[in-house]
């Protein structure tokens, strides 16, 4: 991606501005606010296609994200594929068993109840996307040698928040999987030694019976989560 012969400051005009009174503002926040409040995960999947585009335009929005030193330390795989995804569904199931069967803290299977997960995930085959998020822990040069990437869990993270929001305002419902280890994506979908795999995004349209856990709707209040000093 860099060139270390071009590795210079220049200055370009803000290209995109806007100048928006107070009343505008709000009304626009409280709008995306309710937007978003209607994103829930979903595991109950139908088969309908999702068109290629739309999940394109949906990782192109992902990758306007903010990274330190503007290195984009992500990459996303994007798979529709029976096989691959029957592969993925059952390497994360093994991996679910484990952590079901003793893996995990009798604390962390207690805090999982109310959410109702098992380590069956038919999602994972059902839905007709799955995106995997890798971390790159660090990039090459043109001429092939390493640098550094910077502030690469804060980087992906804003990036996948942004895909997550992006594939809900294209009218999908998405689900956040994240079995451990996931080495196997690596393996599985040929990623370099570089990256790490974070996260699995199971996006599509969900079963006209399907649910989300009571508990899900529980949001804490703003007084909670906002200090205004």
């Amino acid at each position: 991606m860099f060139s270390k012969e071009k590795l210079e400051y220049s200055q370009l005009p803000l290209p995109d501005r806007q100048n928006l009174d107070d009343s505008e503002m709000l009304l626009r926040a409280q709008k995306y606010f309710k937007t978003m409040s209607t994103r829930h995960t979903v595991r109950d999947y139908t088969t309908q296609p999702v068109a290629h585009k739309v999940i394109e335009a949906c990782v192109a929005a992902a990758g306007t994200a903010p990274s330190g030193a503007n290195h984009q330390p992500w990459h996303f795989v994007a798979i529709s594929d029976p096989t691959i995804k029957k592969q993925i569904r059952s390497a994360a199931e093994e991996e679910e068993r484990r952590f079901y069967a003793g893996g995990a803290s009798d604390e962390w299977i207690k805090a999982l109840e109310p959410i109702g997960t098992n380590a069956h995930k038919p999602h994972l085959e059902d839905a007709p996307w799955l995106i995997v998020v890798f971390a790159q822990r660090y990039g090459k040069f043109d001429d092939g040698t390493r640098y550094k990437n910077y502030y690469v869990p804060e980087s992906v993270g804003i990036a996948t928040g942004i895909l997550l929001t992006a594939l809900h305002v294209a009218g999908l419902a998405t689900l956040t999987h994240t079995p451990n280890p996931m080495k196997f994506l690596g393996n599985l979908l040929n990623r370099p030694d570089s990256e790490k795999a974070t996260m699995i995004i199971t996006a599509g349209h969900p079963k006209p019976d399907a649910t989300i856990p009571a508990v899900a709707k529980i949001k804490k209040p703003l007084n909670e989560i906002l200090t205004k000093l």
